[in-house]
């Protein structure tokens, strides 16, 4: 993993064992849960830090952690792309930060990896995460039919997302 890296308003650090508890409180709040589930939450930040194929940095404002925002690649050269998740404290929802952790993520990405493609995918019904994600240039590809289950054992749907580096709206 690489060091910090810093946005407008947020910094991007490697997040660690230390944050599992912030992190877990924040994924605990009705508005995140709803989108990121899970039993025992702190098992799943741990997990989701476990995984070797995940890259996860804690996103910092005013010195606080206020969420997590996560990588990981399709290495296969023919398909090769970056995607990403990221989730944020509802305290600090509406204030462009979730952009400019995209930015900043994404920016780094197409520096030190060289990756020109991305993609996101969030729950159909998440308007507010799709309108954040569009603010930084992604479009919607196309709607991923009953995409996961929701916590009422129903499937729903998922939107696919993607954004090429050259069109990142700063």
């Amino acid at each position: 993993m690489t060091g910090e890296l810093r946005g407008r308003a947020v910094t991007l650090r490697p997040a660690g064992a230390a944050d599992v508890p912030a992190l877990a409180a924040i994924r605990a709040t009705p508005q995140v849960r709803r989108w990121w589930r899970g039993d025992d939450l702190a098992a799943a930040v741990e997990a989701d830090l476990a995984d070797p194929d995940l890259t996860v940095y804690a996103v910092l404002h005013d010195g606080r952690v206020v969420g997590a925002i996560q990588w990981y690649a399709e290495d296969d050269p023919d398909y090769r792309h970056a995607s990403l998740d990221i989730f944020l404290d509802p305290s600090v929802h509406g204030r462009g930060l979730g952009p400019d952790a995209i930015r900043t993520l994404v920016r780094h990405l197409v520096e030190a990896y060289r990756h020109h493609r991305f993609t996101i995918d969030p729950a159909a019904a998440n308007t507010p995460a799709i309108r954040s994600y569009a603010k930084v240039g992604f479009r919607p590809v196309g709607v991923l039919r009953r995409y996961e289950r929701g916590e009422d054992g129903r499937w729903h749907d998922g939107l696919l997302m993607d954004l090429l580096a050259d069109e990142l709206v700063d």
